[in-house]
């Protein structure tokens, strides 16, 4: 059985070792349809970056990542709806339609986190962007997908929605049972990854940043996902972002070819 055929491939970049240009390169010829953006590659050159991505027929997913913004103390507050819109004003002149917002991980204020996400997507529209919402499993207040689902309902905002990153929703043995009652039209993007289970709690960043697996390599159950989202009809994109560095030291254009061969073989794979 194949499980989501038409939904856009991307891979983050995260992955790949060389220059962003050379990652660039090795994504589209690879065969994926796009790619998550990050912040640090793109923002000093925009418009190279712009006209790249063009030039290899590669949608941007996303533009990433926004941290710790939701919530955040004092003065910080006023410093991050700053980079907010600094972000946003780059993520639309990249064409990204999407800004990805990582769950606030430092200080946080509780209270404050509903407002600061209406200001965001109120921001957001301004820009013709949506704003991606991604439960963080080591965050302050919002560690999985169910209590990010409350915050998107609380803010009722039209642009907003989530962000199912399976290493965040498995790594703390949860299920897909988190994402019951979630409207698939509210889900805006789909990572994979895969790690060996079980996972000790206390090992948890360190795993995440720099010894994430592709799929297939350890014993998430990514079939239950994809055959859930399958059913509820989801036609966004998924993908990869897959943190690990012993990958960035091999060749970027063959790493991402593998990539691609795991993320289609965990699409086909019934149960």
């Amino acid at each position: 059985m194949s499980f989501l055929k038409a939904n856009p491939r991307f891979l983050n970049t995260v992955l790949l070792g060389g220059t962003f240009a050379k990652k660039l390169e090795a994504i589209a010829k690879a065969g994926f349809d796009g790619v998550e953006v990050w912040q640090q590659d793109a923002e000093q050159a925009v418009s190279k970056t712009t006209q790249q991505l063009d030039a290899l027929s590669l949608e941007r997913t996303d533009y990433q990542v926004l941290l710790d913004f939701d919530g955040a103390v004092g003065e910080k507050r006023d410093e991050k709806r700053r980079e907010a819109l600094t972000m946003m004003a780059t993520a639309s002149e990249l064409g990204s339609p999407t800004i990805l917002v990582a769950a606030n991980t430092a200080e946080c204020e509780q209270h404050k986190i509903v407002a600061d996400m209406k200001w965001l997507c109120q921001q957001a529209k301004g820009f013709g962007l949506r704003v991606a919402y991604e439960a963080m499993s080591w965050s302050t207040e919002i560690d999985q997908c169910d209590k990010a689902w409350q915050v998107i309902q609380q803010v009722d905002e039209e642009n907003l929605g989530i962000v199912v990153d399976a290493f965040h929703l498995f790594a703390l043995r949860r299920t897909v049972q988190d994402l019951a009652g979630i409207p698939v039209e509210k889900i805006f993007l789909v990572q994979l990854s895969d790690i060996t289970m079980p996972l000790d709690s206390d090992a948890l960043k360190q795993i995440a940043r720099h010894q994430r697996l592709l799929p297939g390599e350890g014993n998430f159950p990514l079939t239950e996902l994809i055959a859930y989202l399958d059913k509820l009809g989801y036609t966004g994109p998924i993908g990869l972002e897959v943190f690990n560095d012993q990958a960035v030291e091999q060749d970027a254009e063959i790493l991402a070819c593998k990539a691609k061969k795991a993320m289609e073989y965990i699409l086909g794979k019934d149960g």
